[in-house]
């Protein structure tokens, strides 16, 4: 086994217990599959659909906690977000990988601000603080962050996040919420670049393992780490390969 592979598997672990924690592990196992060899496009692609399994097995544990917001159904929410990851995912097959590998150090930027600015200064809403949105403004919020998440999918936890608390949710809720509709938004994506591209499956299967096991120390983790930490080691990972990716692009 190769010393790429290697640190592709270690990344895999890491990022599903980073994943079950507070989010952001794509800024792991990205980097991870281009240093593996992958191009932009098909990093991007393998990785969507590795991680899809550990996204699974999250939302299932906090299934009791999902519901609806804004006056939205949570089939209402769920549809929004099976139909925009499935345009995302056509849009992505769309991009040439020229344009695709320019494109993707904007969107690693773009992930990496909305994470800090979720983690660090977004204000929190109170448990009681009434929804500030309405049901149109919150369909059009989910239709968008579908598309995105099908295209790219970096952040879409924290842009949810703030969607759905905005919407009325508690954070307890929208949070449980958020990880059942991004497993939404990716069965679209993987469906479609399952049947429509050439999958690295032996790839897939390997990081998949891996975030899975991950996820399960995360779980047990959560109560036992410090947050705040995490999400500075993980603001600074996206900084970092921010930089990188414009370095090599330029």
């Amino acid at each position: 086994m190769t010393l790429p592979i290697i640190l592709l598997l270690l990344a895999a672990f890491i990022a599903g217990a980073q994943n079950a924690l507070a989010g952001g592990g794509s800024f792991l196992v990205f980097p991870a599959m281009l240093f593996a060899g992958l191009n932009p496009l098909a990093a991007n692609i393998t990785s969507t659909i590795a991680l899809f399994p550990g996204q699974v097995t999250t939302s299932l544990a906090g299934r009791n906690m999902v519901e609806g917001a804004a006056g939205l159904s949570i089939r209402m929410l769920f549809g929004i977000s099976l139909a925009g990851g499935a345009i995302g995912a056509c849009l992505l097959l769309a991009t040439p990988v020229s344009i695709f590998t320019h494109l993707v150090p904007f969107l690693v930027l773009f992930a990496t601000v909305v994470f800090a600015w979720g983690s660090f200064f977004a204000k929190k809403r109170a448990e009681d603080e009434p929804a500030h949105i309405t049901p149109r403004a919150a369909m059009a919020a989910q239709m968008l962050i579908a598309i995105y998440g099908g295209y790219f999918g970096g952040g879409i936890g924290i842009l949810m996040l703030a969607a759905l608390t905005a919407a009325g949710l508690s954070v307890r809720h929208a949070g449980a919420t958020k990880n059942m509709l991004a497993g939404v938004i990716n069965v679209a994506a993987v469906v479609i670049f399952a049947v429509r591209t050439h999958v690295h499956w032996h790839i897939v299967l390997l990081v998949a393992v891996c975030a899975i096991l991950g996820g399960q120390l995360g779980v047990y983790m959560l109560r036992r780490i410090n947050e705040t930490a995490l999400r500075i080691a993980i603001t600074t990972i996206g900084i970092l390969l921010t930089i990188g990716l414009f370095l090599r692009a330029g």
